[in-house]
């Protein structure tokens, strides 16, 4: 199977078919027992734990179902996590972290900490956060499971708004068939394998 660059790509599957687990995979958390992962031309499998750390520091972003914010941290400083990582000076990650909070409707809660937002206003964190390096893919892990409706279409509308303005590649994990619908791609999961592929 193959994902194009800046191409949404959906795996849908009901829980425990093994989605979660090839997204896994696929950003090197967890090892293949058997098959080839190819990003960039490199074998995602045969890095080892440092490499893993440097390549997914430069090449990917994550967005999670239950968010996974720091609570100690203001939406400011989680926002800025990754840029932290890569070295760069506080004055300039700040202002870049401001930047994509505004972008994402955040710029009032830039000092609020996480126990402070709501579910909503929490998972544009998660997503500020992921976007702001600006990584060639990012993950998305049932990214509106904890959100209503309403605010599920803001996130994803988001998400593909960023995505396409930067030619990002995005790879979702969901068992809601509404998320698919935003999807150029979208790869049934049934047991662990591919059921079958759409493309829009």
């Amino acid at each position: 199977m193959e994902i194009k660059t800046g191409e949404i790509c959906c795996f849908l599957g009901t829980s425990g078919s093994g989605k979660s687990t090839l997204l896994n995979m696929m950003a090197g958390l967890e090892k293949p027992t058997r098959g080839i992962i190819k990003i960039n031309e490199k074998n995602v499998e045969k890095m080892n734990e440092k490499q893993l750390a440097k390549f997914r520091q430069k090449h990917i972003g994550f967005v999670f179902q239950s968010y996974n914010l720091l609570a100690a941290l203001t939406a400011l400083e989680n926002v800025s996590m990754p840029l932290t990582f890569r070295g760069m000076k506080k004055k300039q990650r700040e202002k870049i972290s401001a930047e994509i909070l505004d972008a994402v409707g955040l710029k009032k809660y830039i000092t609020h900490k996480p126990n402070q937002m709501s579910g909503g206003q929490q998972q544009r964190v998660g997503i500020a956060r992921a976007f702001v390096s600006k990584p060639p893919i990012i993950f998305a892990d049932e990214p509106t499971g904890n959100l209503d409706s309403k605010t599920t279409k803001e996130v994803m509308n988001l998400m593909l708004e960023i995505a396409k303005e930067n030619n990002q590649t995005i790879i979702i994990v969901t068992h809601d068939r509404s998320i698919a619908e935003y999807a150029d791609k979208v790869v049934y999961i049934l047991d662990g394998n591919i059921e079958k592929i759409e493309e829009k």
